[in-house]
């Protein structure tokens, strides 16, 4: 009896998460849902056909990564030409997961496959923000899983819509709704500048990302990010490094 009842509570807190996951993404999805529109509207005009759209984000699932290859069919690029380029966009990803690794090494490996397939700029701030705030990380998987679900299937979702919306209006690229992706980093950035060292990489990075906004194949974001983590790790270093003696005196 007491097994079932065990069993029953597991359960409720593995929803509970689930759904947390997912109402915290909640925000971030509204803001990308012009995105995954625009994209969807985009296919036609570039050269991918509608199943060819919508598979590339069930498969591939990678915002940034999908509009810069559509860029590039549009283009006329080779193949691997399109791999190496989304790739290297991607690679911000070694970040988020070097991050996380430390939290979900417990995890069996097939846990972690599927949490490295839904790995997104949004999942991540909504799950950093978790792990963050609270101490119990037992059931975090699931706020994970809750979240990275909810983002997928707008995105899926959106792509379809924007497809046939495509169809009805040919401008609709015109109307700026790329706006709204940048209000949703800007939400998920501003609520961890709450020191020196997250303010820190922020500027850097930001003055960095702009500097060499005229990269090939996006190279400045891979710089942009190193150079603000270099940057907020050495300061929180530094100022550790300032409060030990402190420490130690008292």
């Amino acid at each position: 009896m007491n097994c079932n009842v065990m069993d029953q509570d597991n359960t409720s807190l593995k929803r509970r998460e689930m759904l947390d996951g997912a109402k915290a993404t909640v925000p971030l999805i509204i803001g990308a849902i012009p995105f995954g529109i625009i994209f969807g509207t985009l296919a036609g005009p570039s050269g991918l056909s509608a199943l060819g759209a919508l598979a590339m984000s069930v498969f591939v699932f990678a915002g940034s990564a999908q509009f810069i290859a559509l860029g590039l069919l549009a283009a006329g690029a080779a193949i691997p030409v399109i791999i190496a380029t989304t790739f290297v966009v991607n690679l911000r990803h070694i970040l988020y997961a070097a991050n996380l690794v430390p939290k979900i090494a417990h995890l069996p490996h097939r846990w972690r496959v599927m949490m490295a397939f839904g790995l997104t700029d949004e999942t991540f701030a909504a799950v950093s923000n978790r792990f963050l705030l609270q101490d119990n990380t037992e059931h975090a998987h699931w706020f994970y899983l809750g979240s990275w679900l909810a983002m997928y299937g707008n995105w899926v979702f959106c792509t379809g819509l924007g497809i046939a919306l495509g169809e009805l209006f040919p401008d609709m690229t015109d109307w700026g709704l790329d706006f709204a992706m940048s209000v949703t980093f800007i939400g998920m950035v501003v609520p961890y500048l709450k020191s020196k060292p997250m303010w820190g990489a922020v500027v850097v990075s930001g003055v960095i990302a702009m500097a060499t906004i005229g990269m090939p194949h996006k190279l400045g974001l891979m710089v942009a990010a190193l150079c603000g983590i270099s940057t907020g790790l050495s300061l929180h270093l530094l100022l550790k490094r300032q409060s030990a003696p402190e420490s130690e005196h008292e």
